[in-house]
């Protein structure tokens, strides 16, 4: 049987990837979207699901439009297939 990845985890890879295409930490993604650095960690790892004002809050601080974050996420998801 095929499973697709898991969307938290596919969202946590997205999102990482934005921030260091703008060469931020955690910490400085944390500070720009008013949230907390470990929040950052665990939306990153797909240990969190963020809520859709946390896409927007983080969207906003990563420069981008929340759609990106939301579409990339979700093409991935459907990409990364697993047996």
């Amino acid at each position: 049987e095929v499973s697709c990845l898991k969307l938290e985890m596919a969202f946590g890879v997205v999102l990482r990837r934005y921030r260091k295409e703008i060469s931020l930490s955690q910490e400085q993604l944390a500070h720009n979207a008013n949230l907390d650095r470990t929040y950052i960690s665990l939306l990153e790892r797909g240990l969190r699901k963020p809520t859709i004002t946390t896409v927007f809050v983080l969207a906003v601080a990563l420069n981008i439009h929340p759609y990106d974050l939301v579409k990339d996420a979700a093409q991935l998801q459907t990409e990364f297939k697993f047996v």
